[in-house]
């Protein structure tokens, strides 16, 4: 059996525990939890995925994250996420959550921030390149990389609504 995830409704309530794959396959909403990372200069963690991951290969990114497991919370997924992808452990706080259209099949994101002040050890699975880059140079790189196009629009919508003034910078 493959990855477990709750099958969700236009207004992110729960309908039924389904696998991933039969999710997407089926374009039926579910919750996937990201997350900017922010080192103490406030700069904006930028990877780009390895080229042999079959969705996006050699995409560029500039969130952490991943599906929201059966009964977890937004919060407890995106922790969960960066410690598996960047081998950290930390407390991302929420900013808000919109129904994404999705370039696979939509979903509810959760987007959250966090200030990372240890040294990361990205999952190489996960994360073939990365850097800290100053948020004012992400919109010139967005237009002019390949990014995952779910990255683009979740930005589109960070920038409108902007960082969470409670994270400390």
């Amino acid at each position: 059996m493959g990855e477990l995830v709750e099958r969700v409704d236009e207004r992110d309530q729960v309908l039924a525990v389904v696998e991933r794959t039969a999710a997407i396959r089926a374009h039926w909403l579910h919750r996937v939890a990201t997350t900017v990372c922010r080192d103490r200069a406030n700069r904006i963690l930028l990877h780009r995925r390895p080229v042999t991951d079959a969705l996006f290969p050699g995409h560029y990114n500039w969130l952490i994250g991943g599906a929201v497991a059966v009964g977890e919370a937004y919060e407890q997924a995106a922790a969960r996420e960066l410690a598996e992808e960047l081998g950290i452990t930390g407390r991302p706080r929420f900013l808000f959550k919109f129904l994404c259209r999705g370039a696979v099949a939509p979903y509810w994101l959760g987007l959250h921030e966090t200030v990372i002040s240890s040294e990361i050890i990205p999952d190489p699975a996960e994360i073939a390149w990365h850097e800290w880059v100053p948020d004012t140079q992400l919109p010139d790189l967005i237009r002019h990389r390949r990014f995952v196009p779910d990255s683009i629009e979740a930005f589109s919508r960070y920038t409108t609504r902007g960082p969470a003034p409670n994270v400390r910078r």
